[in-house]
């Protein structure tokens, strides 16, 4: 992990200051970047390291669905309880309403029918939970799993892009190939391609699914990318479609597996409607993913089922058809910390679909780790990297 750097590239970092370096322009490193930049207890200069732009893989193609309590019950609880608040204190402080279109959420989970079952069933649309503009059939009637005090959305990329601006941080556009290690200690990068190293007190690595290109990373654990496809629609009458964000369950056809699609309107005027998962290889280049025909398609076919405002071409603008690869470590849990063995090198991945939810904390958690030596927002023991060295000990790895 030694580099001989061709040349070094100079900070403006001010005596007795630290200097961080965040690899990846996605949620988390964006919300790394704000709370390092917030810290009052140390005098910080940060620089965002993004291989394309920022927000321009899952952190701008999310559903940015919020949740306080649907990771009760296991170690993901105390995360996703303090980000759902810090999501909240962050849209007051930052007008995250008019900015990045925060607002809370009713939340229903739908069973739609598909138009050859409905055809051959006596559905109807059984529940006055469900709102006008949620006319097709369905099996059952509506439930509601979220209230406006539990749930919420953000617009993800507007949300990425405003706290890395608050952050004040410097951006540059390259790709990190390799961690300058010496004597135990993180003290900078190497750039792809040009050689120039940047150096630093601590370096951070929030990179998605592309974490496991970094050796420090794919020697301790692997993070595998899972490919999710969704669609952005505008309806001709926008102002019809109310906040409420739907789970729905939707049979394709009679013995066809059963799928679960999402659908989140926001205040921008658009619906969001994403599902249609699968497991797949991270290409290097994150512009280069692209949705799966097949997979596009059916998502059109569940929103204009869904409501006949969804209705592609004949009702609703086709804003966007994109795919994009969510984080996903072995065990479900997300990796937040310093890496065994590596001093001031930390990491930050694999929270799968809840990266969006989850940024908040897992920033302010490591903000606090690096500049204080201990996180007092989040207990990060769960997510400690630490986990796979005895992990790979009990295997005899």
């Amino acid at each position: 992990m030694a580099a001989s750097p061709s040349h070094l590239s100079l900070q403006s970092v001010q005596p007795g200051s630290k200097h961080i370096v965040v690899c990846g322009g996605g949620v988390i490193g964006a919300c790394t970047a704000y709370f390092l930049s917030q810290n009052k207890k140390s005098q910080t200069s940060v620089t965002v390291i993004e291989k394309s732009s920022p927000a321009c893989a899952a952190s701008g193609k999310a559903g940015g669905f919020l949740a306080l309590d649907w990771c009760d019950g296991g170690p993901m609880s105390s995360l996703a309880r303090a980000s759902f608040k810090l999501h909240k204190s962050l849209s007051q402080k930052l007008n995250g309403e008019e900015v990045y279109g925060y607002r809370a959420l009713t939340t229903l989970s739908v069973p739609v029918l598909s138009e050859r079952i409905a055809s051959s069933s006596s559905s109807s649309r059984g529940s006055n939970l469900l709102p006008d503009w949620v006319d097709g059939d369905t099996a059952r009637p509506a439930k509601q799993i979220g209230t406006t005090e539990t749930t919420a959305q953000v617009h993800p990329r507007l949300f990425t892009q405003t706290l890395l601006s608050a952050s004040e941080a410097k951006v540059i556009k390259g790709e990190v190939e390799t961690i300058i290690v010496e004597n135990g200690h993180a003290t900078g990068v190497v750039l792809k391609g040009n050689k120039e190293v940047i150096p630093a007190d601590a370096v951070v690595l929030a990179l998605g699914p592309w974490s496991n290109r970094l050796s420090p990373i794919s020697e301790l654990f692997s993070v595998s990318g899972l490919k999710a496809h969704s669609i952005v629609l505008r309806p001709a009458e926008p102002d019809r479609i109310t906040p409420h964000a739907l789970f729905l369950s939707y049979q394709p056809a009679p013995g066809a597996k059963m799928l679960d699609p999402e659908v989140y309107p926001r205040p921008t005027g658009e619906v969001y409607i994403c599902g249609m998962s699968k497991d797949a290889d991270v290409p290097e280049d994150p512009e280069s993913i692209t949705g799966e025909t097949k997979s596009i398609e059916m998502l059109h076919k569940i929103a204009g089922t869904v409501s006949s405002h969804l209705k592609r071409d004949r009702v609703a603008e086709v804003i966007a058809e994109q795919a994009c690869f969510l984080p996903c470590t072995d065990d479900g849990l997300p990796v937040i910390g310093e890496l065994p063995g590596v001093k001031n090198c930390y990491v930050a991945t694999g929270h799968s679909c809840w990266g969006i939810l989850n940024g908040p904390a897992t920033g302010a958690s490591l903000a606090e780790l690096i500049l204080e030596g201990k996180s007092k927002t989040v207990d990060l023991k769960p997510f400690t990297p630490a986990r796979f060295v005895k992990r790979r000990t009990r295997l005899g790895v």
